[in-house]
């Protein structure tokens, strides 16, 4: 049997601390979410100011992200470049701002942010796993 590394409240606090104090520092409403490697929601944190929709938008992006093994950067590019047949795809988060967290290879879940550009989210994202050390 085969173990691996999985995201407790512990570490799930940590992405969303780190990832509430880079949006708060450059003032961006959005919407923050930490789900497992299944896709499934661990924290969801929309900031004042951020849409209702940005929760849904973020947990789609955390979902994407975690169960395609991959940065939704990836998928967006794909459909910015001519491959629209991935439309069809049963994933909805396909916009930039999904990350997956990957600890010694391992993918153990993923972060969506969104509320602001693409890039930002992502950003935010980013400074989230950072937190991790891993």
């Amino acid at each position: 049997m085969l173990s691996k590394p999985v995201l407790t409240v512990t570490e799930t606090t940590r992405i969303v601390d780190a990832a509430r104090a880079e949006a708060e520092k450059n003032k961006w409403p959005v919407a923050i979410v930490v789900a497992d490697d299944g896709g499934h929601p661990l924290a969801v944190l929309r900031l004042d100011g951020a849409a209702p929709a940005t929760s849904y938008i973020a947990t789609e992006k955390a979902r994407t992200a975690a169960l395609g093994r991959r940065e939704t950067k990836v998928y967006e590019d794909m459909i910015n470049n001519g491959r629209t047949a991935f439309l069809s795809a049963p994933l909805q988060g396909t916009l930039e701002g999904g990350v997956p967290v990957i600890v010694d290879g391992h993918v153990v879940g993923a972060v969506g942010v969104s509320g602001v550009k693409s890039e930002q989210d992502a950003q935010i994202a980013k400074a989230g796993i950072q937190a991790l050390g891993v």
